[in-house]
């Protein structure tokens, strides 16, 4: 099982407020939604954070293991790096987005699975559209080590063999980068 990697280290500047802790409908602070399905579906779950505070204890708080990268501000390439550093001894990874609360926990296990069983990289597709969380074998190590920036790792997916796992989760799509993406559409 890969280890689950939640970036949860954004700033949240187009949303105006820290988003990780923004209170969705039901009570749960965004970010908590977002670490719930993991924790579901792997059995580890390290945080990626760039600060202790808030946000770090309510991750905790939920069994999930929390890393501070302060180089996590300088984007997240930073990020991804810093986890993997911290779980070097993975059979791969699967990086999902605290900005994405709506993502299933059968979406994120069917992704899971299909690293396990094989592929080198996989990825949810929704209605014909690739999705979050994104799953990397452990031959990526090395390269997910030396990521930097805010790309993340979009390079390394136009250049990798992508597993595509088609999935019936809008979720998988839909992230919160300003107040408006909390309507419903």
């Amino acid at each position: 099982m890969p280890v689950g990697l939640l970036l949860a280290a954004g700033e949240g500047r187009r949303f105006g407020s820290d988003k990780r802790l923004h209170v969705l409908p039901d009570g749960t602070p965004m970010v908590v939604a977002a670490a719930r399905p993991l924790r579901l579906a792997l059995s580890r779950v390290l945080a990626v954070v760039r600060e202790p505070g808030p946000v770090a204890d309510r991750l905790a708080a939920e069994g999930v293991d929390v890393m501070i990268c302060p180089a996590a501000s300088a984007g997240m390439g930073h990020s991804i790096a810093c986890g993997v550093a911290a779980s070097r001894d993975a059979d791969g990874w699967l990086i999902a987005l605290g900005d994405m609360p709506w993502v299933s926990t059968r979406s994120i296990a069917a992704v899971a699975e299909t690293l396990t069983a094989g592929a080198s990289v996989a990825r949810p597709v929704y209605e014909g559209v690739a999705g979050h969380p994104v799953a990397f074998s452990a031959a990526f190590g090395a390269t997910l080590l030396g990521l930097q920036g805010d790309q993340g790792a979009r390079g390394l997916l136009r250049q990798a063999a992508v597993t595509e796992v088609r999935c019936t989760d809008p979720g998988v799509l839909r992230d919160v980068d300003r107040p408006r993406d909390l309507r419903l559409t």
